[in-house]
């Protein structure tokens, strides 16, 4: 006989089903170990868990081997065999492939007639919520330990959450601060504000505001509030983080302060350069240029007319006049400033080369000739060209310079094509040209090319009211390089050095004082031995005054007009001056017809 009994399991695959749905939403595997027959079942989503597919790698004696404190597991499942102890812990393992995992295992024994039957577990794959732990964590730890105040603000104005540095900063214990409310926690901060705050929070959703923070102790500091809406579990929330900008508002201060101080010296500057503009057109005030001689104001008033132009000009005088400093002054009050002013001494260049040097070159033009070189032409197009020296220019070169101030255009050497230049020439030379193109070493029509606008520059001779100014510049100039202490010259040194002629000019006074500085010590400059020797000077009574020489002229004009003063044929309109002028200074120089006709 055959005896069966068929059961409906329509029911119970629905809730199989079910539960294998729930296991694998949830990442859990669960599993049941009979003790009586040593019989295990296993969800599938274990095996996944683990990454095996035998079921006899998830028996309690063979699992263990995945977990990272293997000792732990077996504690918990031999506690549960033996005393029935229920655990629920978190451990980390490496899968079958290798892969860190952290789990959530449970196990819960089954007692029949005060034995354990069974033991039943759950394992629960958590990895992904504990980085998210981990992280959290971090970012706590982050927060905490930044300089920034942290609140969580509710919208009733109790404090949901502060970082740990918002109780250092605000000088509170941490467990006191969270129990304030944004009322506590700032006096002016009433109910109405913070509705209305709140309610302004919700539409922008973040901004940032500058407020003034408060300490437990009452002292107070600027804060910049950075604001954000959160919306957390059906809660709105502030969450608000203060900066404190202390030093930056110092800085501001400082900053405005600065601002405040250069715009009282911008002013300073505009009246000061008021007085610049009236020297600049006065002619006395042209760079490294020292002047208060009157003598020397003409000159520079001729460098003033000029400057503004493109015409070329030539600046005569002795060696050491310092003609270099009159052509740079020329340049810098050009419109041609912004571009260069290059420098030329034909007295220095080989004869050979200066052609290269002036126009320059193309590769191969002659021996030594590697590559292309640009000329000084070239470098200064639309800009200054100072050529110094200029008697000194080899004759055969002349024409291809008068050329280019004709022209301005140019052949480098051993090019087919010619250049295209728009430069200002300024020559210079101690040279007599005139009696240089009677001996046929100078061009003549190259020569007037050149002598357009002419400027004598005048000895230091003829200026000597400049030497004291220009000693003790040089004085102060070297006493810094060779690291001496001379503050100024004494009386009986610049006493000395005006009597001097000086045929070096400045540049022999330069010299003189450079030695000065090696040879003497302390803080005034005293005469000794670097002084000229007496035979050098010359004597007061070789020349005339300033004075003496204008009454002499005065005198020699009104000879000539029968001394009438006055009228188209009078001498006050041969000296281009004013009647009234004239008659004042003859009064003061003491010129009477009555004395001239005594003379007589």
């Amino acid at each position: 006989m055959i005896c069966a009994i068929f059961f409906e399991i329509t029911e119970s695959s629905f809730y199989r089903n079910v539960l294998t749905a729930a296991e694998k939403m949830v990442h859990a595997g669960g599993w049941k170990l009979n003790l009586q027959d040593r019989s295990l079942i296993v969800t599938e989503e274990t095996f996944k868990i683990f990454s095996v597919s035998d079921k006899e790698e998830i028996r309690p004696e063979n699992i263990i081997k995945f977990f990272d404190d293997p000792t732990k597991l077996k504690t918990l499942v031999t506690r549960a065999l033996r005393k029935a102890e229920v655990y629920d812990e978190v451990m980390s393992i490496k899968d079958a492939e290798g892969k860190k995992k952290w789990l959530r295992c449970t196990g819960q024994p089954i007692i029949v007639k005060d034995k354990v039957q069974k033991l039943i577990g759950v394992y629960q794959d958590i990895t992904e919520q504990q980085s998210n732990a981990e992280s959290l964590k971090l970012f706590k730890e982050v927060i905490d330990h930044s300089n920034d105040i942290v609140f969580i603000w509710q919208e009733d104005g109790s404090m949901l959450h502060c970082s740990d540095s918002a109780a250092h900063q605000l000088q509170y214990d941490t467990e006191e601060l969270s129990k304030l409310t944004i009322y506590d926690l700032d006096s002016r901060i009433d109910r109405v504000w913070w509705k209305d705050h709140f309610e302004d929070i919700k539409k922008r959703k973040n901004f940032r505001m500058e407020w003034i923070a408060t300490r437990k102790d009452g002292t107070k500091f600027p804060v910049e509030i950075s604001v954000n809406y959160l919306f957390y579990k059906g809660l709105h929330l502030n969450c608000a983080i203060l900066r404190d900008i202390s030093e930056r508002k110092k800085r501001d201060l400082e900053l405005t302060e600065a601002l405040e101080e250069v715009k009282s010296l911008k002013n300073q500057l505009e009246q000061e350069n008021e007085y610049l503009q009236e020297e600049i057109q006065r002619g006395l005030n042209f760079e490294n240029i020292i002047c208060k001689s009157k003598n020397y104001a003409t000159v520079l008033k001729q460098v003033e007319q000029v400057a503004p132009t493109a015409t070329t000009t030539l600046i005569t005088g002795e060696s050491g006049t310092g003609k270099e400093l009159l052509a740079s002054a020329i340049h810098q009050n050009s419109n041609r400033k912004e571009r260069p002013l290059i420098k030329v001494n034909c007295a220095t260049l080989p004869k050979d080369l200066i052609e290269s040097e002036l126009f320059g070159h193309k590769k191969g033009a002659f021996t030594g000739a590697v590559e292309n070189k640009v000329g000084k032409f070239k470098l200064a197009d639309e800009g200054t060209l100072f050529l110094d020296e200029i008697g000194e220019l080899p004759l055969d070169l002349q024409p291809k310079l008068l050329r280019v101030l004709q022209e301005g255009e140019f052949d480098p050497l051993g090019s087919t094509k010619t250049e295209k230049v728009d430069v200002r020439i300024v020559a210079a030379t101690n040279r007599d040209l005139q009696a240089m193109i009677e001996n046929g070493k100078f061009r003549e029509d190259l020569f007037y090319r050149l002598n357009v606008f002419p400027i004598y520059n005048i000895p230091l001779r003829e200026r000597r009211e400049d030497i004291p100014l220009l000693a003790q510049f040089f004085l102060e100039k070297y006493s810094a390089k060779a690291g001496k202490y001379f503050k100024k010259l004494s009386k009986a040194t610049i006493e000395a050095l005006m009597k001097y002629s000086f045929p070096g000019n400045i540049r022999e006074l330069e010299n003189l004082i450079e030695r000065a500085v090696i040879l003497e010590s302390g803080t005034t400059l005293k005469p000794g031995d670097w002084l000229p020797e007496v035979k050098t000077a010359i004597a007061k009574g070789d020349f005339k005054s300033f004075e003496e020489t204008q009454k002499d002229y005065i005198i020699k004009v009104l000879d000539y007009t029968n001394w009438r003063v006055s009228g188209p044929s009078g001498a006050a309109t041969i000296l281009d001056m004013k009647a009234k002028t004239l008659f004042a200074k003859m009064k003061r120089l003491g010129i009477e017809k009555e004395v001239k006709v005594k003379s007589r």
